[in-house]
């Protein structure tokens, strides 16, 4: 059997590899260039002269060196920007709030990636996500912290096949055991966080160079006052806390809704004000996964959130989930649906209501 596995120049992708080794497979590396500093006009994405997409690979061909495997390369810079970059700017656009991440693996990792693993020959493909594949269906990895089934929830059965996640059963600390033990070289790297192209660089600062914000008012849910002015309605999300632009005040505010048309940020005070609880979503863009149609699950607003107990409707090409009332589920977001940890329906949120009335977010 011959098995490519997806290799990203960090931990999972490498003790995936050294895994699916031991087993007896076939192993090849290949790793995907996705983002290109100077082709999109991203000077800050390199740092000390190397972008670090380029480090990854670097990292990943040491590892494939010490397994003494063959590692090749591919670039999606292209298709990465026509699929995943285009709506993540389109979304921030509309006031929504994306998750490319979740758009990358359905259009570039289970797409155009396991072409080209086909082309080397792939019996099988396995990444590094921390996710279970049990007779065709999808479960949530071992370790809760680290469960991405939330990234795969747009991914269709069909891209499933063939698929292997092999440190899914595994936590993050027995990963890192394992590596060490291998004398894997990316054992103690650090795991990359937030949005991919962006990393841990300055948001704002990276938005502002594909989309030009419109500075306008900030007011006040309640009271509809003016109360600060905003650097342009694409730098915020719902549920945002800090680095809102308002200056001088104590109490505890987020960011609550947005007027597109009129350019207004909308900004909640409390906690526990109304304006940032709901207890209903419409969800769009379905991508059913499993065969199984409950009326009662569970489900993600967001990535590393807690399970919400749910009541769903189904609709021709969209569901309602109604629950009770949970803080910040945000448009744009996806939620994914589970049925005692199997992951059965990937959306899109569209719409969200506090008692049948739709909330100030769009």
């Amino acid at each position: 059997m011959k098995v490519v596995v997806g290799m990203s120049g960090g931990v999972d992708s490498a003790v995936s590899a050294y895994l699916l080794q031991k087993e007896g497979y076939e192993v090849i590396g290949l790793f995907m260039k996705n983002w290109d500093s100077n082709i999109n006009n991203d000077p800050e994405g390199i740092t000390d002269g190397i972008c670090p997409q380029e480090q990854d690979y670097i990292d990943a061909k040491k590892v494939c060196d010490e397994l003494s495997i063959p590692l090749y390369r591919v670039d999606f810079i292209k298709e990465y920007w026509d699929n995943v970059f285009k709506y993540f700017l389109t979304e921030l656009e509309n006031g929504r709030t994306p998750n490319p991440d979740i758009m990358c693996n359905k259009y570039i990792k289970f797409d155009v990636f396991i072409k080209e693993a086909r082309k080397l020959g792939a019996d099988k493909i396995a990444t590094g996500h921390y996710a279970i594949i049990k007779d065709g269906k999808i479960y949530k990895g071992i370790d809760s912290n680290k469960d991405q089934t939330y990234f795969l929830s747009q991914v269709t059965k069909e891209q499933f096949k063939d698929i292997l996640f092999p440190v899914g059963n595994y936590t993050k600390d027995e990963v890192r055991k394992i590596a060490k033990e291998a004398n894997l070289p990316v054992s103690d790297k650090k795991d990359s966080t937030g949005i991919c192209f962006i990393g841990e660089r300055n948001y704002q600062k990276f938005v502002s160079n594909y989309l030009k914000g419109k500075e306008g008012d900030i007011k006040d849910i309640d009271t509809l006052e003016i109360i600060g002015r905003h650097h342009g309605l694409m730098n915020y999300t719902i549920g945002q806390r800090r680095n809102v632009g308002l200056s001088g005040d104590e109490k505890r505010h987020y960011v609550c809704g947005k007027d597109v048309k009129n350019n207004v940020l909308y900004v909640a005070f409390g906690d526990d004000n109304k304006y940032l609880m709901s207890n209903e979503a419409v969800i769009e863009n379905l991508n059913f996964i499993s065969d199984l149609r409950p009326t009662e699950a569970t489900c993600k607003f967001r990535y590393r959130s807690k399970d919400v107990n749910v009541k769903i409707e189904y609709k021709d090409n969209e569901l309602i989930v109604r629950y009770n009332s949970e803080k910040a589920v945000t448009p744009g977001q996806a939620c994914v649906i589970y049925y005692n940890d199997q992951m059965i329906i990937g959306g899109i949120i569209k719409e969200v209501r506090n008692d049948g009335k739709k909330l100030w977010y769009l």
